[in-house]
């Protein structure tokens, strides 16, 4: 039995946080800005959040944009204007048809390709970058099917190249979890036991919004399951170490009924309207529970159907427990340190003594305007793109491989599978063949 996390304990971590730990990443934010080798992107998708990606990617030295694709004259055409207007040479365009990204990616002299489509396009431009030999970065999810899955993880070690979920990282963007990551691998809270996390978020309106996303709605009538686990995902996989000495072994996902759409459709479009009456597959509420090798427990929940704030995140361990929520601000409890028994403490000083090095050492220079497009409206580069051009510079594939990425949006075919069999449990496929009982915990180094 390990001993109790005492003071002792506490004062010890501390002063290795605040020493020895960080000194391996003190020269990140220089690293992008060695111009010897530019990096050469194209995008695929330049619409709401393909247009914030594009912007990101401008205000960074050293990167240019050879090549954009949209099916949208406006998307592709303001991506032109974008380019041009950062001093770089005119793009160019592709937009002859749905698989025009395939022309680009036979034609192009890239390093990486970013896509930013509908979801049912992200695994066939990633697998046509990498079959054209340049690396692949995807929206989420990465896959829709396990056999898509198979086929991204065998065309990348076949051809060297990677197709990850590189720059959609909840685990980087939110303010605390790269802190609690921190703190679970100083040993705070012991050894993990129980995750509890999801995609909770009410987008009834985005998904009747035909001028947005006019595929979202459809995934709604088609399938039912644990459709959107990435963002959640991808701060388990690193909490967890899942594929870095642990794997998830098999999952059981059940859905409620489904009402909540039709209900909002006929409130604002009237009980004649089509959508009021449609069908809908997809459970209003998903719970997925995944069990891995060695016995830790994910409680995985998707709601985006019913009016609410954001969901909860709760990481468990056998010496205490972090909680946040949208609102309700984030706790934390630790056996024998927290001042009351059995009582939540605000996390604040905790998340300032973990403050995690990769945050406490990033300072790039605010650019001259707020970059534009569906994310961050502030002015300073976004650390996923610091570390996507940091990898490609270094020839080295992102911390979050290509391994964590299909095993992370593979929850969602899977969860189907369970669902449409009232709940059966189902294997979750090693995606790695063994290689993660040798792989270290995620690091950035």
């Amino acid at each position: 039995m390990k001993k109790k996390f005492n003071r002792r304990d506490f004062m010890k971590i501390t002063t290795t946080v605040a020493g020895g730990y960080a000194f391996s990443h003190l020269g990140i934010a220089q690293t992008y800005l060695n111009e010897e080798k530019p990096i050469r992107i194209g995008f695929v998708g330049v619409g709401d959040r393909g247009s914030y990606h594009l912007d990101a990617a401008l205000g960074i030295e050293g990167v240019v944009v050879p090549a954009v694709c949209d099916i949208k004259n406006a998307h592709l055409y303001r991506a032109k204007r974008w380019v041009e207007d950062s001093g770089q040479s005119t793009p160019t365009l592709y937009g002859k048809s749905d698989t025009d990204f395939v022309r680009m990616c036979e034609q192009e002299d890239l390093d990486v390709v970013i896509c930013s489509t509908s979801w049912k396009w992200h695994a066939p431009v990633c697998l046509a970058a990498m079959k054209n030999g340049k690396h692949a970065v995807s929206e989420v999810p990465i896959i829709l099917t396990v056999d898509e899955a198979w086929e991204i993880v065998e065309t990348s070690e076949k051809t060297g190249k990677w197709a990850t979920l590189a720059l959609e990282q909840a685990l980087l963007e939110s303010n605390y979890a790269l802190h609690v990551l921190n703190m679970i691998q100083q040993g705070v809270f012991g050894d993990i036991t129980h995750i509890v996390g999801g995609y909770v978020h009410d987008l009834r309106m985005v998904k009747f919004n035909p001028e947005a996303e006019p595929w979202r709605l459809q995934h709604s009538v088609d399938r039912n399951g644990n459709l959107y686990p990435d963002h959640p995902m991808n701060k388990i996989i690193a909490m967890m170490d899942i594929n870095h000495g642990d794997r998830l072994d098999y999952l059981v996902s059940v859905s409620s009924g489904a009402a909540m759409l039709n209900e909002y459709a006929e409130q604002y479009y009237g009980d004649a309207h089509p959508y009021a009456t449609q069908k809908m597959t997809q459970g209003d509420t998903n719970v997925s529970l995944i069990r891995t090798v060695k016995g830790k427990l994910i409680t995985l929940n998707f709601d985006t159907n019913t009016p609410h704030p954001r969901g909860i995140y709760k990481v468990q361990g056998t010496r205490g427990a972090f909680i946040q929520g949208s609102g309700l601000g984030s706790h934390i409890y630790i056996d024998g340190i927290s001042p009351e028994s059995h009582q939540w403490e605000d996390s604040e000083k905790w998340l300032k003594e973990y403050q995690h090095p990769l945050i406490k050492n990033y300072n790039p220079a605010p650019r001259k305007n707020a970059i534009r497009g569906h994310g961050s409206q502030g002015k300073l580069t976004p650390l996923t793109w610091h570390l996507l051009v940091k990898a490609l510079r270094e020839e080295k594939m992102p911390f979050f491989d290509v391994y964590d990425s299909v095993t992370s949006s593979a929850v969602s075919p899977l969860s189907e599978m369970s669902v449409a069999n009232k709940g059966q449990s189902v294997s979750f496929p090693d995606f790695t063949k063994g290689k993660w009982e040798k792989q270290l915990p995620i690091s950035f180094d």
